[in-house]
């Protein structure tokens, strides 16, 4: 099969890596290209390798270099590889920090198979997936934070990205929304560009904050997205 997922996977915990590993060898459209003990090996095969991943699975607690300060290095070097923290840490600070340095998705290591796969198809799709749980926690940390990211003024964006940031926030794919807009992906995907620079956002996340804290959607329509 063509166009398959390329993942890396990171995680010091050998019997779960490999357990991790038989599952996704088992998918047609998933390829397994490195397993890593440790941050370091991680980021030392990224630098060499031939093939870089689409996806890297990324344990935050190893041994070398951790999961978040090797999250942070990839980010910056290696922008266009999407990062699903996988981890044992269900508590909102690791959740709000990962996302912050850059993950893509968040995922625990209690999840299912069916909930693993989903989020790697719909991180390969779309760019990043985050579920009620990390919606709901982006929320709480732009109102811990009590910070404020809100439009100069009314021509701050154009309709068209208003309305692309919309359907970015309720996690609908490029295609997608080039679909219900009825333009290319190249158009949907200039759009969004213009959306990080202009929001001066990192990632899809500061999108979804920036459009929370100016009201362009709420919490709710992303939660009533998801579970549709």
């Amino acid at each position: 099969m063509e166009n398959k997922i390329k993942i890396f996977l990171a995680d010091d915990e050998e019997l779960f890596r490999k357990g991790i590993v038989f599952l996704l060898q088992r998918e047609e459209n998933i390829e397994i290209l490195f397993e890593a003990s440790n941050g370091s090996d991680l980021i030392e095969k990224l630098k060499t390798t031939d093939t870089l991943p689409d996806i890297i699975l990324m344990d935050l607690k190893m041994p070398l270099l951790n999961g978040v300060e090797a999250t942070k290095i990839i980010h910056k070097e290696f922008p266009q590889i999407r990062i699903i923290a996988l981890t044992s840490y269900n508590t909102k600070s690791f959740i709000a920090n990962m996302i912050d340095v850059g993950a893509a998705s968040y995922l625990v290591k209690s999840s299912s198979p069916k909930d693993m796969l989903k989020t790697i198809n719909e991180v390969a799709e779309k760019g990043f997936y985050y579920n009620e749980i990390v919606m709901e926690v982006i929320h709480q940390d732009i109102l811990s934070k009590n910070t404020s990211r809100t439009l100069l003024d009314e021509d701050f964006l154009t309709l068209r990205e208003k309305e692309v940031l919309e359907l970015i926030c309720k996690q609908h794919s490029s295609t997608e929304i080039a679909d219900m807009m009825n333009v290319s992906t190249r158009t949907v995907d200039g759009h969004r560009n213009s959306l990080l620079q202009k929001t001066n956002s990192k990632n899809m996340a500061g999108l979804v904050i920036f459009a929370i804290q100016n009201k362009i959607i709420s919490l709710d329509d992303s939660n009533n997205e998801i579970e549709s």
